[in-house]
């Protein structure tokens, strides 16, 4: 298996697992995949990454630029998804590390909403001023690279849908 930038050839296979990945799951919006492909057609992808693994797409990371209250430079990872058939196998584990990794040397670090028992163990935590309105506090999640607290609403890019105050 091999992590790499997405590349054009890509967008169909990528379009196909996020749905595939996503349609498995309760809290599941069904967007997912229409919002990567809105984050790639406005240019706001900071991050595309796929896992391909004998020439297939097997996962996929997006990160996108986000603000948390009046701080910019913000990382926020998402969708992540990986092939159902190959979950629990490290690639979604080897996404993150990746993604974090290329994100120290551009970000102040990075956030997501998620799973605290998942990305908990990427060093993600909840913060107490840290928020997304309507979203249970418990999985609006950031990991600080320069060791400055977040305050503030998480402020995710126009193509989540969200209609937050950005």
């Amino acid at each position: 298996m091999q992590i790499r930038n997405e590349i054009t050839g890509d967008t169909p296979a990528v379009s196909q697992l996020v749905t595939e990945a996503f349609g498995t799951l309760p809290q599941s919006s069904g967007t997912e995949a229409n919002i990567v492909e809105a984050l790639r057609a406005q240019g706001a992808l900071t991050l595309s990454l796929v896992a391909e693994d004998d020439g297939e797409v097997i996962g996929y990371l997006a990160a996108s630029a986000a603000r948390i209250g009046m701080q910019n430079g913000w990382a926020l990872l998402g969708p992540l998804a990986v092939l159902p058939s190959r979950h629990r196998q490290g690639i979604g584990t080897a996404l993150i590390a990746e993604a974090l990794l290329r994100l120290r040397a551009t970000s102040r670090g990075a956030a997501l909403v998620g799973d605290p028992g998942y990305y908990g163990r990427f060093g993600f935590r909840t913060f107490i001023d840290l928020c997304v309105v309507g979203c249970p506090p418990e999985f609006v999640q950031a990991l600080p690279f320069d060791g400055v607290e977040p305050r503030g609403e998480l402020i995710h890019h126009s193509a989540f849908g969200l209609n937050q105050q950005g």
